[in-house]
C-alpha cells in the first residue's frame, strides 16, 4: 500500500476568510495523522488575501490561486513522485487545480467530483467572484486563461474524464444562470445516486473514470456533499445530501481501486463546529473510506 502523505493546504483565495482554512489544524486535532496511519508532507500556506474582486477576470485572487496553483501542484508532485497517496487538506474548492496541474504535468488524469455543487459558475454569474464555485469549470477550461491554462497545459482534465457526483443544486444554480455541464462531463445528481444506490453509483464512476486513457483519478471532496443535517459546518448551506454510511460507501469503493492516485479535502469550517464533534465524525469518515486504499 503506498504511504498516505497529508499536505495542508489551507487556501481561502477563491472564498473568504470565513474559517475554512482552519480545516487541516482541526482534522490534525481531531487524530486525523495517527487514524489513518499517514505522514505529514508539509504545509503550503497561500499568499496574502484580497477582498477586491479583480476588474479583468471578475475572480477573487487570480494571480495569487495561479500562483499557489503552482507550488501546490509541486508539493502534490514530491508525494508522488515518492509513490506516496497524497491527502491534501484545504481550504477552499481552489485547491484543486494545485492537485489536477500535479496530475497533468504527469500525463492524462481524471477526477471524481464529490460535491453538493456542481461548481461550473462563469464569472459573469458568480456574484462573488468565488473560484470555489468555479473550480470544475476551470479545471475543464472554461474561465479566465490565467486560472485555466496553467503552466500551458489546459485542460487539467478532459469533459470526458471527470464525474460529477452527488450535486443538489441544479434549481439553484440555473436560476442563477451558471452555464449548463457540458454534454461529455458526466454528472450523477443525488437523485441518480440515491436510486443507484452509494456503491452501485460509485462503481459506475469509477468504470468511467477507468474505461478510457487517463492514468488514474483523483477524488475531490467539498463535505458539503453531505446531507445538510449531519455536515452543517460549510459556509454555503442547503438542505439534504449524503449520509456519513454513503459518503464512507463511497469513498471506500472510489479508493479501493488501484487507479486512485489522491484525494482531497474542502470546505469544512471549523468555526462552524465549536464542539469538534463534527471535525471527529468527519475524520472517521476518512479513515474508513481511506483503509479501502489497494
Amino acid at each position: 500500500m503506498r504511504e498516505l502523505a497529508i499536505i495542508e493546504a489551507p487556501s481561502v483565495l477563491g472564498l473568504r476568510e470565513s474559517g475554512v482554512q482552519e480545516l487541516p489544524t482541526a482534522l490534525l486535532d481531531a487524530g486525523l495523522l495517527a487514524r489513518c496511519g499517514a505522514v505529514r508532507a508539509g504545509r503550503v500556506e497561500a499568499p496574502a488575501y484580497d477582498p477586491e474582486r479583480d476588474a479583468e477576470t471578475g475572480v477573487l485572487n487570480p494571480t495569487g490561486i495561479a500562483r499557489y496553483s503552482v507550488v501546490l501542484a509541486d508539493a502534490v508532485g514530491d508525494v508522488l513522485d515518492r509513490g506516496g497517496f497524497p491527502l491534501v487538506l484545504g481550504g477552499d474548492c481552489s485547491i484543486l487545480l494545485g492537485n489536477l496541474l500535479a496530475l497533468r504535468r504527469r500525463g492524462r488524469h481524471g477526477l471524481l467530483f464529490l460535491d453538493g455543487h456542481t461548481d461550473f459558475y462563469q464569472p459573469s454569474a458568480e456574484p462573488f467572484g468565488e473560484a470555489a464555485s468555479m473550480d470544475l469549470a476551470l479545471v475543464t477550461g472554461r474561465g479566465p486563461r490565467i486560472l485555466t491554462d496553467l503552466e500551458g497545459r489546459a485542460p487539467l482534465v478532459r469533459d470526458e474524464d471527470a464525474v460529477a457526483f452527488g450535486f443538489r443544486d441544479a434549481a439553484e444554480s440555473a436560476e442563477a444562470g451558471m452555464q449548463p455541464l457540458p454534454p461529455g462531463l458526466h454528472g450523477m445528481d443525488l437523485d441518480a445516486v440515491r436510486a443507484a444506490g452509494a456503491v452501485a453509483a460509485a462503481r459506475e464512476a469509477v468504470g468511467r473514470l477507468t474505461a478510457g486513457g487517463s492514468a488514474g483519478f483523483w477524488v475531490h471532496l467539498d463535505v458539503d456533499v453531505l446531507d445538510d443535517a449531519v455536515m452543517p459546518a460549510v459556509d454555503y448551506r442547503q438542505p439534504g445530501g449524503l449520509s456519513w454510511s454513503e459518503l464512507e460507501s463511497v469513498l471506500r469503493t472510489a479508493l479501493a481501486d488501484e487507479r486512485a492516485v489522491g484525494l482531497d479535502v474542502t470546505i469544512f469550517n471549523p468555526r462552524l463546529d465549536p464542539d469538534g464533534s463534527i471535525a471527529a465524525r468527519l475524520t472517521e469518515c476518512l479513515h474508513r473510506g481511506l483503509s479501502a486504499r489497494s
